[in-house]
């Protein structure tokens, strides 16, 4: 039983919906990478938000942008966050925080997750410095205005939205 929660503990759970995945969610994860041998990108369906990329596909550009870290898994979920952690025998769920606006609610989010099962802890984590102002709103507002985005985001996502782009045949990438 020990080694068990001993794993559990080392087995941290980064979730989100990355729509789409940007520069600050990539720091966050190659720096969890050097503190927890076992990392899991969580990336949620979340149909609620509707998100602008397909599940599939934020699923596919984390794993292009991780690609080079050694124990980061992606997986995509659509059940409650605490159940996805339980199923994936982790102990801790990971959240980003850029600015003090975050802390409310993740603070909230962190104490219904405890109250769901204490057995979970939540840790928080700030991007670096260079990183703390991006958002994927914000990277999707400036995408569909036909902005450069390409210091905000990994390439594989500039690619994957200007393909979206020439596909429509409009400045538009919705």
């Amino acid at each position: 039983m020990q080694s068990v929660l001993i794993n559990m503990k080392l087995k941290a759970i980064y979730p989100g919906t990355f729509d789409p995945v940007t520069n600050g969610h990539v720091d966050i994860i190659r720096r969890a990478a050097k503190i927890f041998p076992d990392t899991i990108v969580a990336v949620a369906s979340n149909k609620a938000k509707r998100p602008f990329l397909p599940l599939e596909t934020r699923i596919q550009l984390v794993e292009e942008s991780v690609a080079d870290l050694s124990g980061v898994r992606v997986l995509g979920f659509d059940n409650l966050l605490i159940d996805f952690v339980l199923e994936q025998n982790a102990g801790i769920i990971l959240r980003g925080l850029r600015a003090v606006s975050d802390f409310e609610y993740e603070f909230q989010l962190a104490g219904m997750n405890r109250k769901l099962s204490k057995q979970i802890e939540t840790i928080f984590l700030t991007p670096s410095e260079n990183y703390m102002y991006i958002s994927s709103t914000l990277v999707r507002e400036i995408a569909t205005l036909d902005g450069d985005i390409s210091q905000f985001v990994p390439s594989c996502v500039v690619r994957e939205l200007q393909k979206r782009r020439d596909e429509h045949g409009t400045s538009s990438i919705s």
